[in-house]
């Protein structure tokens, strides 16, 4: 990509006069990606990919373009500017970033799958397919899928900046789908990494699991339905902090949104003491993290409750300008298609310090809930389904059951939380969906959580 960077250098002269603000932003992608159903090929596919993408800002008033034609990169120039002058008509505020020049790659500990052959990236989803398949003569329908690609991108900015980033990201999901009569039940399970090929070669365990518990849920009473005092478990934490905390936590969200920036006052208390959350793509070796992000700002750790209180919020440089706050780095895209928009990283609850066997002390009847099958939000309002689930009783984990969703105000079950547990886990399985910029990757952690006042679907 380095071969481009004078051309770039050279354009971003030549028009960086005419508006406000202009990036231009070249990418190169390649990958591979698998679908196997009943051990049956249904995608081989291996793909690459070229283009680019220009933004262009005129007071306050944004224009885009996109190309897979490096021929056409000054029409496409001519063409995200002629945009913004149309629109602008109030005033350009971005917040401040020091010029990078700079090459940089996301490390590996791990082989890059793509030196892996092909043939050998099939192989592996046969035999998880086999695992699933064979589980039990129940198992009516086993699906997996692979993904890998690897990423450069080549950012050029008016301001000065000319940024070279590249990474790897791979992902595989796993299903079972088990049928006893009319009761039909499906097990699911995700992984995902940007550390190497490795990380996905030994998941005989987790595979099976996803198996495991098609086939339990077979025969599982479901949860009655109430309201309960809850335990959830690490990897259904992070999916609540990422889906019903994160994304009001993106500045861009508040910003269109007057009553939710109202909500979302600095300063306000919206849970205890013990309740710290973060964001950031800081951190190495997630699948969310990186060294710059789409605008060429550098990657932070945002802290967004400290001791229950709200004290941060992501970032892209407009929404941190018009805000007059600090940019944090999390102005992301899913590729050249799409603008970058503020986006999560890597988003945690800290862990906290309470043994996690005395989460369950006291509680007479409430539930137990692990791992997840999907979610929802509406705004502050949330629903989550559990993968697996127990009932707790006299202080104890007791009979299994099925059919758990979680659901609930997020302010308020923020509120709920009664203890943080001392164990902590990253879950590297997620693909965030927003704007239309689907299957982003990103990270997301806690400890075990116990929650008071949840409201549990099930049967009545």
């Amino acid at each position: 990509m380095q071969d481009y960077s004078n051309q770039l250098s050279d354009l971003i002269k030549i028009y960086r006069n005419r508006v406000d603000f202009l990036s231009i932003r070249l990418e190169k992608a390649e990958g591979s990606n698998i679908v196997l159903r009943n051990n049956q090929t249904e995608t081989l596919s291996e793909g690459i990919s070229l283009g680019g993408q220009v933004r262009a800002c005129f007071k306050g008033g944004w224009g885009f373009s996109t190309f897979n034609d490096l021929t056409q990169i000054t029409a496409r120039i001519e063409d995200a500017i002629h945009s913004a002058l149309l629109v602008g008509e109030d005033e350009t505020i971005l917040a401040p970033v020091s010029p990078i020049q700079i090459t940089c790659q996301l490390p590996l500990t791990g082989s890059n799958p793509r030196l892996i052959p092909l043939f050998d990236k099939k192989q592996l989803c046969h035999h998880y397919n086999s695992i699933l398949a064979q589980y039990n003569e129940k198992v009516t329908t086993s699906t997996v899928s692979y993904r890998d690609s690897q990423q450069t991108i080549l950012l050029a900015t008016s301001e000065g900046s000319m940024i070279e980033q590249s990474w790897i990201d791979c992902e595989m999901r796993f299903s079972a789908t088990g049928k006893n009569g009319e009761s039909v039940q499906t097990g699911r399970e995700t992984t995902g990494t940007r550390r190497g090929y490795e990380d996905l070669t030994n998941l005989d365990i987790q595979v099976e699991s996803a198996a495991k518990r098609g086939i339990n849920a077979l025969t599982l009473p479901s949860v009655k339905g109430g309201t309960y005092e809850v335990v959830i478990d690490p990897v259904l934490t992070g999916l609540f902090v990422h889906e019903a905390f994160g994304h009001l936590s993106e500045a861009d969200m508040a910003y269109e949104n007057p009553d939710l920036l109202e909500v979302m006052t600095m300063g306000r208390k919206f849970g205890e003491e013990f309740l710290q959350i973060f964001d950031g793509a800081m951190p190495e070796g997630h699948r969310g993290s990186y060294y710059y992000d789409d605008e060429g700002t550098p990657a932070t750790t945002t802290q967004l409750i400290k001791d229950g209180v709200l004290v941060g919020r992501l970032h892209s440089r407009e929404t941190a300008g018009k805000l007059s706050e600090k940019p944090t780095g999390n102005a992301r895209c899913l590729n050249y298609h799409y603008p970058p928009i503020v986006r999560m990283t890597n988003t945690w609850i800290a862990r906290g310090k309470t043994p996690v066997k005395d989460l369950f002390t006291n509680i007479k009847e409430g539930v137990y809930a692990a791992n997840w099958l999907g979610g929802m939000t509406n705004g502050e309002m949330f629903t989550f389904s559990a993968g697996e689930a127990w009932m707790i009783r006299d202080g104890k984990i007791a009979e299994p059951v099925k059919n758990v969703t979680l659901s609930g105000n997020v302010f308020k079950t923020l509120a709920n939380i009664e203890a943080v547990g001392d164990d902590f886990y990253w879950d590297e399985s997620g693909g965030c969906g927003k704007g239309g910029q689907s299957g982003l990757p990103v990270g997301c952690g806690g400890p075990s959580l116990r929650i008071n006042n949840v409201v549990v679907g099930g049967e009545l």
